[in-house]
């Protein structure tokens, strides 16, 4: 038996209990001559073999059956409204389904569940169903729920979709699993909420259009763009797809006189089509999507969109390095924000605005010169996160905050937040956040001493980062592996990662870590086994010219600190004074933070 069996368990289990059951040894007999060898198909066999085992259990088979439709688990209570028998025949029925080993039971009846054994059990007795008598199944059992099970149904559309489906209810079917999707996006379950509105869109494209069904096909083309940009990635082929498909169903409406009711769903695919490009990054095409939204929306006269393009603009310019231009867009943006009116904007939008808002602008804060303000708004932006109650703006503060704790020197916190997102990330499946919080602590290992460790997690998490179509932000993080290739001696591979940082900036416009980078260089040419200081020296210097044409006050803290402490031990005393001093004088917060702390111990040795 082991022999044609191939050794798979549930196959010998499922013939010896075919063996026991038989009725006399020569059944027996011929139960086992009957298997094939293991050369043949097992699957079909083994089906067989439950097919054969499903006759034998005469009234109960019909129980199997109702179970099988109703699902891999059912209660007693549905068991019982569906099959419409006595409690006796009910208890005897499954009694014996149970006893043949068919059936687990948990629980006592009425509050009893039950399981089918395996998934293969389940799909053996539904196999026996003639298509007619299937779909009237499915209909009663559809019928039922939503009479005498709406609480459950309330929570979980999708099980009253399924049915409908399987009855042949087809728009009825569509508006719960669009119903479904809503739902799995509100609580970030984002893989089955494209499923689920992925299976609507299917169902009314199988139906006879109409304006209605239209109007539908468009919200849900809409809505399947968030839940994919987080799932598959911002910039996935997927995604843009999806995108694409929304705008030429809106402007095949447009064509027809039949403009979506909803004007947020135009913006909806403008939106998506920045965010493709932003993540592929392409400067000119990012500043110039989020200029026509903005402009579209002033154009409009709406405030909601406006805010969605100040937003927009803002990131846009800020990661080319208009730092006092972004800040200004995200101020607009956070002003206009209201709660009761906007919250609600994060399923369409992917995140709430106020809290991306908040995000960016702890990180142009910094940037600018402001770390305590930096640091209160990553402190905002997190906290309103959890008030908003969703998975993905929840990662997009956590991710985003720890640049401003990481430049601040506040490693111990930023890890914090770093292992609830990537936790967080793990359980939503969401790659690309789970790889924007691996590259942010390989970033802290390779600047608190643990090269070996950056060297493993920060690859890691770029390839996970763009798994999803990502390559915006990778030159800073690239900059961190080669500081920590140079910790540990790989000379050759640190400057190959450095010019692969500078070629990346050439190539995409991405300059707002153009100073770090250069900076970054510098103090790799100083850790060589015999120091490049003119090499230094030149990086350090570009890395203060570049911070101060973008006005970013700590990146040129950093660099003049940099560019002193190489004049200072070199023996240009004077120089290296007057260089960093009024630098350092200009910050009036946040002297406690790690870069000002350093800036001022240096201004001490040089007194």
């Amino acid at each position: 038996m082991i022999d044609r069996t191939d050794g798979i368990p549930l196959f010998i289990e499922e013939m010896t209990k075919a063996v026991l059951e038989a009725e006399s040894e020569e059944e027996a007999r011929k139960t086992t001559a009957a298997i094939p060898s293991s050369r043949l198909e097992i699957p079909a066999t083994l089906h067989a073999s439950l097919m054969a085992r499903l006759d034998r259990l005469g009234p109960a088979k019909e129980l199997a059956q109702i179970g099988s439709a109703i699902g891999r688990e059912f209660s007693h209570a549905l068991m019982e409204a569906v099959a419409g028998t006595s409690q006796a025949e009910l208890e005897i029925a499954l009694h014996r389904l149970i006893s043949a080993g068919l059936l687990f039971q948990q629980g006592v009846p009425p509050h009893a569940h039950y399981l089918f054994k395996h998934a293969l059990v389940q799909d053996a007795a539904y196999s026996t169903l003639l298509r007619e008598h299937r779909r009237a199944l499915h209909a009663r059992i559809a019928e039922i729920l939503e009479t005498r099970f709406a609480d459950r149904i309330e929570l979980q559309p999708e099980l009253l979709a399924r049915h409908c489906t399987e009855a042949g209810l087809i728009e009825k079917a569509a508006g719960l699993w669009a119903k479904a999707g809503d739902r799995s996006l509100e609580r970030a379950a984002l893989p089955e909420a494209a499923e689920q509105l992925n299976r609507a869109l299917s169902l009314i494209a199988s139906l006879p259009s109409t304006p209605a069904l239209r109007r539908e096909e468009i919200k849900l083309q809409v809505a399947l763009i968030t839940p994919l940009m987080h799932f598959r990635g911002y910039g996935a082929a997927e995604t843009k797809a999806a995108a694409l498909r929304a705008r030429t169903l809106i402007e095949q409406a447009e064509a027809r006189g039949e403009t979506p009711e909803d004007p947020l769903l135009l913006f909806s695919v403008l939106y998506s089509f920045w965010v493709a490009n932003f993540n592929d990054f392409h400067a000119d095409a990012v500043a110039k999507l989020a200029a026509q939204f903005l402009r579209r929306a002033e154009e409009q006269k709406a405030a909601t969109q406006q805010m969605l393009g100040h937003r927009l603009v803002g990131v846009s310019q800020a990661t080319i390095g208009n730092l006092a231009e972004a800040l200004e867009h995200f101020d607009c943006a956070i002003a206009s924000y209201n709660p009761r009116e906007h919250r609600q904007l994060a399923a369409r939008f992917g995140q709430d605005i106020r809290v991306a808002a908040l995000g960016y602008r702890s990180w142009i804060r910094w940037m600018l010169g402001y770390p305590e303000a930096a640091l209160a708004d990553a402190k905002s932006a997190v906290a309103e996160a959890r008030d908003v109650g969703q998975g993905v703006p929840l990662m997009y503060s956590l991710y985003f905050t720890s640049y401003a704790l990481i430049h601040c020197g506040e490693y111990e916190a930023a890890n914090v937040q770093l292992d609830e997102l990537i936790s967080l990330a793990t359980e939503k499946n969401a790659a690309q956040w789970r790889g924007g919080g691996m590259m942010h602590r390989g970033c802290i290992q390779a600047l608190t001493g643990k090269p070996s460790d950056a060297i493993t997690m920060i690859p890691a998490g770029i390839a996970a980062w763009q798994s999803s179509g990502s390559v915006v932000f990778i030159p800073w993080y690239v900059s961190h592996m080669a500081r920590a290739c140079a910790e540990l001696g790989q000379f050759d591979d640190a400057w190959r990662h450095v010019n692969e940082a500078f070629k990346a900036i050439e190539t995409t416009g991405e300059t707002w870590c153009e100073s770090d980078i250069h900076r970054t260089a510098g103090d790799i040419a100083l850790l060589a086994p015999e120091p490049e200081v003119n090499k230094a020296e030149i990086h350090f210097s570009r890395a203060l010219a570049a911070a101060r044409e973008q006005q970013a006050k700590s990146w040129e803290l950093r660099a003049a600190t940099s560019l002193a402490r190489l004049w200072y031990d070199r023996g240009e005393r004077n120089k290296a004074g007057e260089l960093l001093a009024p630098v350092y004088g200009w910050f009036s917060e946040g002297l406690q933070t790690l870069d000002l702390k350093r800036a001022k111990g240096l201004l001490d040795e040089l007194a």
